[in-house]
């Protein structure tokens, strides 16, 4: 039987804590914009990809919005104002209300 070493278990027992650290660690702006033909658009920033997948996240905030967009730049781009819906979805995926600005 093979039995893996504490050093692994160790490396990977920690993995989820340091995700939840670093949402807590990041101050998200939600800004509207407006663009082209006076159409609105919302802006999430602030957002590191490295600890969240800004895809996955960008496809969720869809759904829930019931709209398009994209994810560039480290940033999310839906289509239409959508700020307080944005807000509700970060905050149940983990991300402090108090570190969400909403502009």
């Amino acid at each position: 039987m093979f039995v893996r070493p504490a050093a692994f278990l160790r490396t990977y027992a920690f993995a989820a804590p340091c995700g939840t650290i670093s949402m807590e660690q990041q101050t998200v702006k939600v800004r509207m914009e407006m663009r082209k033909w006076g159409k609105p658009a919302t802006i999430v920033e602030g957002i590191d990809g490295k600890s969240v997948s800004l895809s996955d996240l960008a496809t969720k905030l869809k759904t829930y919005c019931a709209c398009g967009g994209t994810s560039k730049n480290n940033s999310i781009i839906l289509q239409g104002d959508h700020r307080d819906k944005v807000k509700k979805v970060l905050v149940g995926y983990g991300f402090p209300e108090a570190s969400i600005e909403l502009h």
